[in-house]
């Protein structure tokens, strides 16, 4: 039964309504042991349909154990796997061990499965998700739980999540209720016994607490009447009070209790075949209130009272009873259960209960549980004797730990491993996971550092790495903007033999050191020659947009990258998603589809805040603010572009501070401020590396040329073009040499000549976006040379182009000099895609490319009944009725 709590059922009951409803939410319920947290849960599935309730608790001894929890959670809607979208299905079988694990980095297929699965239960009635203990969550069910928590919304799932205050498991972006102890009233009524002040003041109202001082203190002392006992044993004092419980116990009643202590599950039979007790042996703790049974388990009334059961033994004794449960679970063929007790029955090195422990990481890292595969690595290690051996399983830690989302474990692993390493090639793998380390989370040019030392010293010892590493350093000098490291990098990749060596790779590096050397007439045959060798990866699709940017491509090189992210989705990378949707949301950016490349970055960023990729949530801030930029939403550019640079500047990620930056700028020319744009644009250009960027430079050109003419500078946009020019010369698509005849128009000064150039730009544009940018200073043009009626018509057709794409301030300045031309037109409504979701957009237009219902919850990450809940609100908004009339509207949109 549970007492007061009329704030805390309130909240409960919000969320278990929501479910029922069809939408679902998650509450985080935190407080200290024994406040009652477990009480609330148990009033929350009492007032559910106990068929439609999910229960899991965490178990201190399967921490260490990936999936355990999960497998708990899920077990009873197992049957329903086959419902969900094929990758979700096989990543989420292979992780539960129903299956065979699938090669590849699946940790969000594995997490998305998780909503699906719940999504598919949840049909129909809803569902309940009680999570206890969370804090002893293992680290792959703990991080596939808070995915999902933060997902149910509209799938008709209510969770309910209760944790210690103290749990060092982080829970972010879900609301949060702290309860407190209970009032007097409550109290008295909880113990049937009058309460005083005192008492409560003392125990802090813990229901806990409360019950185990009734059993102990005479009646005048409940009710203030009489001295209590000083000290009162509460916090630490009631597990002091079990262990003299526990102390009271005959010998084979606690030697029983210490096996189920070892074991914390609640599997009687395993208890007793382990310790050679009997359920005879566990009637006086039964009596004392310290445990319960029931027909084949056994559980501790409280964890106190298992810790107090722990702590009263010795440590020889403990090992022991983790001796003996290793040797009980060999013969049910447990084997990671088995090792975990083996370890800990250790009191020293010992490489056969070291293997055996790496062996059971191997299995959890295959099943994408990277966290408790590094955990038992980690422990693997501290047993292991031999100082190699150790060392490589040091490595194998820090790599599992940072892809299981635990930076802070993987730093220590690594710097031990260092500490250990002698073998060359163990060393030259060690600085590429820690160049890989600072690159995704860390200071980019420390990371630069690290990569080229790590290839120069690998050189011999291990060729292959070294040129992968020199490629690393290659990313990492790019993410600063280090022109001459780049130059370097090309050169020294020139030097290596092409046999061993991934000639597509080494080409990439040659071929841009030279062009960024500035001989084009060297890397440019380079880089043309290796295009057509690109592999159909996310990783070689991405060199082939960068080599494609350096040829001056921008939209050749947007075309490699939208590729990359429809690769990365369904590969076995798509843990690196975060890292390949930055290039993606940019490519859609420069396209002009400014909606939709908003939605990726939402989604990224989201993605890499999960993944702690701390470098690519700046990425995707930074995209945002220039989408902002464009759109002129003043505010919430400047924020993201704010959140972007303080992590980009002390990081020294000159990429994405300089995009940030871009940001500012077309924020103040979207909105006609010339001079202001163009004193962020020369400040841009000035930058160095860390802070300034020369890709991102070369980029917004037009843009600085743009600005500059408005304010009057056209000395500097003369010379910014002549630059412009120089780099341009190599490219050869259609885009590319618009934008030089557009910024030609720019500079111009007789009317006629800038009218030409114009009208070639609009001629060459293959960018619908770019092409009303053109329409719109060709009709301004046009107007002031006196041709008002010749500059409706590119007036016009910008105007409707900028309202489609939702740039207002673009297709404000368009729709007043239309009027300032003598038309006067009604802004056009605005394009119904605007009028979509972040989520209903991306749903929206895979579905328009025919990707099923199903694969667009696989490539999302959603489940197909959210996919299906955004479908049904999406067909109203765009007036259409079927998946070919949203094809039609979508493709026309582009």
């Amino acid at each position: 039964m549970l007492y007061g709590r009329q704030a805390e059922r309130a909240a409960v009951d919000e969320v278990i309504a929501s479910a029922r409803s069809g939408a679902g939410g998650a509450l985080v319920l935190r407080g200290e042991a024994g406040i009652g947290k477990s009480a609330l849960l148990d009033h929350a599935e009492a007032d559910f349909d106990p068929a439609r309730v999910l229960r899991a608790t965490g178990a201190e001894p399967e921490a260490g154990l990936a999936f355990a929890a999960l497998h708990q959670l899920l077990w009873p809607i197992i049957d329903r796997l086959d419902g969900l979208p094929e990758p979700q299905r096989d990543a989420l079988q292979g992780a539960l061990g129903l299956a065979a694990a699938q090669p590849g980095d699946a940790r969000f297929l594995v997490a998305a499965g998780v909503v699906s699965l719940l999504s598919e239960a949840a049909a129909d009635g809803g569902l309940l998700c009680l999570i206890d203990d969370f804090q002893w969550f293992d680290r792959a069910s703990a991080d596939a739980v808070l995915f999902a928590a933060r997902r149910l919304r509209g799938e008709g799932v209510a969770m309910l999540i209760a944790m210690r205050d103290d749990a060092g498991t982080p829970v972010r972006d879900l609301p949060d209720l702290r309860l407190g102890g209970l009032d007097r009233e409550s109290a008295a009524e909880l113990i049937e016994r009058p309460v005083s002040e005192r008492l409560i003041e003392l125990t802090g109202g813990n229901p806990l607490a409360l019950r185990e001082l009734a059993s102990i203190l005479s009646a005048d002392q409940l009710a203030g009447r009489a001295p209590l006992p000083d000290p009162l044993p509460v916090g630490a004092g009631i597990g002091a009070l079990f262990g003299e419980r526990v102390a009271g116990l005959p010998e084979p009643t606690r030697r029983v209790l210490l096996v189920a202590a070892a074991e914390g599950l609640v599997d009687l039979d395993l208890v007793l075949r382990a310790s050679s007790g009997s359920e005879a042996d566990l009637a006086p703790a039964e009596s004392a209130g310290l445990i319960s049974l029931a027909e084949h388990s056994i559980g501790f009334r409280h964890p106190l009272m298992r810790s107090a059961v722990h702590a009263a033994a010795t440590s020889a004794e403990r090992r022991a009873a983790h001796a003996a449960l290793a040797d009980a679970l060999d013969a049910a063929g447990d084997l990671d259960r088995r090792a975990w007790h083996r370890a800990a029955a250790s009191a020293g090195r010992d490489e056969a209960v070291a293997a055996e422990l790496a062996e059971s990481a191997e299995r959890a890292r295959a099943r994408g549980g990277y966290a408790d595969a590094a955990a038992a690595l980690e422990r693997s290690a501290a047993l292991t004797p031999d100082r190699a051996v150790r060392a490589r399983r040091l490595t194998d830690a820090a790599t599992a730990a940072w892809l299981g989302g635990r930076p802070g474990r993987a730093e220590t692993c690594l710097a031990e491993a260092r500490d250990l390493a002698q073998d060359p090639r163990l060393v030259a793998e060690l600085a590429q996971l820690r160049g890989r380390f600072e690159l995704n989370a860390g200071d980019a040019a420390e990371a630069q550092r690290i990569f080229l030392e790590g290839a120069e010293r690998a050189r011999d010892a291990d060729p292959g790495r070294a040129l992968q590493m020199l490629a690393d350093g290659w990313e990492a000098a790019s993410s600063v903007g280090d022109v001459a490291a780049i130059v370097d990098i090309g050169r020294r990749a020139e030097s290596y033999e092409e046999q061993g060596a991934d000639p597509f790779r080494r080409a990439m590096l040659v071929g841009l050191g030279a062009m960024v050397a500035g001989d084009a007439e060297r890397g440019g045959p380079i880089l043309r020659a290796a295009l057509p060798q690109v592999r159909e990866e996310a990783a070689d699709l991405l060199w082939a947009a960068a080599a494609a940017s350096q040829l001056g491509e921008a939209d050749t090189s947007a075309g490699y990258i939208i590729r990359a992210g429809r690769v990365a989705r369904v590969s076995g990378m798509v843990g690196q998603l975060p890292v390949v949707l930055e290039f993606v949301a940019t490519a859609e950016r420069i396209a002009g589809r400014l909606s939709l490349s908003a939605a990726v970055s939402e989604e990224g960023l989201t993605l890499a805040r999960e993944a702690g990729y701390t470098n690519s949530v700046s990425a995707h801030l930074a995209n945002l603010a220039a989408v902002a930029a464009l759109q002129g939403r003043e505010d919430d550019c400047e924020r993201h572009a704010r959140d972007a640079l303080a992590i980009a500047i002390p990081h020294r990620i000159g990429l994405r501070a300089s995009i940030a930056s871009y940001a500012l700028g077309l924020l103040d020319l979207s909105l006609g401020r010339f001079a202001g744009a163009h004193a962020r644009f020369e400040a841009m250009a000035a930058a160095g590396p860390g802070a300034g960027h020369p890709a991102s430079t070369w980029r917004s050109t037009p843009d600085r040329i743009e600005a500059a003419v408005g304010c009057g500078e056209l000395d500097t946009a003369r010379a910014a073009l002549a630059s412009y020019e120089r780099v341009a010369a190599n490219a050869a698509t259609p885009e590319s040499q618009a934008l030089v005849a557009r910024c030609r128009g720019l500079v111009a000064e007789d009317g006629e000549a800038g009218i030409a150039f114009y009208e070639e730009a609009l001629r060459l544009h293959d960018s619908a976006f770019e092409e009303a940018r053109t329409a719109l200073l060709y009709g301004e043009r046009l107007r002031r040379t006196h041709r008002g009626g010749d500059a409706r018509l590119p007036l016009r057709s910008a105007l409707e182009a900028f309202q489609r794409a939702g740039a207002d301030p673009w297709a404000e300045r368009a729709h007043n000099e239309l009027r300032a031309a003598g038309e006067a037109v009604a802004r056009p409504e605005p394009d119904a895609l605007s009028s979509l979701t972040p989520q209903e957009l991306r749903i929206a237009r895979l579905v328009a490319e025919g990707v099923s219902n199903r694969e667009v919850a696989a490539r999302l990450f959603l489940s197909p009944r959210t996919v299906e809940y955004h479908l049904y609100k999406v067909y109203p908004k765009l007036g259409v009725s079927s998946r070919t009339e949203l094809s039609r509207l979508v493709s026309g949109a582009q």
